[in-house]
């Protein structure tokens, strides 16, 4: 077992590095892998102290928790179980272990890809499963125009309205 360090910044980087190392390292050979999913962290967010986030890989789709300080994390051997009460659910992790990681707890939301049409319907998957933890996506912003808007005459305004335009 490693020295449990908490993570101060997201770990999304550090899970999305090991499992793409991973993918690239044979994973294609899997026996059951979604060809159009690819590997992203995703959705982190502290909670309880904790970091919680989902890893899409083209093989699974899981809720991670990593050790950030708080009070959600709780040691457990490698490869061993615990029950954590979320708000969604009850949900059941297992313990996991990389070097360039530490330790880390993940719960299986999806074995089997398939069901999933493209990298979309795996973000908003996500993006559900985050919601209960305070995730909230971000909002695209529109772009403002640098130039102000065309003046229109009067007659040109009254066109318009009148549907002449």
């Amino acid at each position: 077992m490693t020295v449990l360090l908490p993570h101060q910044e997201s770990p999304a980087a550090l899970l999305a590095a090991h499992y793409r190392a991973q993918w690239e390292a044979g994973g294609q050979e899997m026996a059951e892998i979604n060809p159009v999913l690819a590997v992203e962290a995703i959705a982190f967010t502290r909670y309880a102290g904790d970091w919680l986030g989902v890893v899409i890989a083209p093989w699974f789709v899981r809720l991670f928790l990593l050790p950030g300080g708080g009070s959600l994390w709780g040691e457990i051997p490698t490869g061993q179980s615990r029950y954590l009460s979320l708000p969604s659910e009850t949900l059941r992790f297992v313990a996991g272990e990389a070097p360039e990681i530490g330790s880390f707890q993940y719960c299986t939301l999806l074995e089997a890809t398939c069901p999933l049409a493209d990298m979309v319907a795996a973000r908003q998957l996500a993006e559900r499963v985050m919601q209960p933890f305070g995730y909230r996506p971000a909002v695209p912003v529109m772009p403002v125009s640098a130039e102000p808007p065309a003046a229109v005459s009067r007659r040109g305004f009254f066109r318009r309205l009148a549907g002449k335009a």
